[in-house]
């Protein structure tokens, strides 16, 4: 938890498991952070939702 900590994981904008640390992205943030290595909610599965897949 800080300002400037790297993103530990990407969630779908309607995923339950965001709780409060959570800030917006655009979807290409997300295929970006999702391209290098941040891992994907396994709850909501935004790397599927957004064609990303390994």
């Amino acid at each position: 938890m800080g300002t400037g900590r790297p993103p530990v994981r990407v969630h779908a904008g309607n995923c339950w498991d965001t709780r409060t640390r959570c800030k917006p992205a655009t979807a290409d943030q997300a295929r970006r952070a999702l391209a290098e290595g941040v891992s994907a909610c396994p709850h909501c599965r935004p790397d599927t939702a957004l064609g990303v897949l390994d």
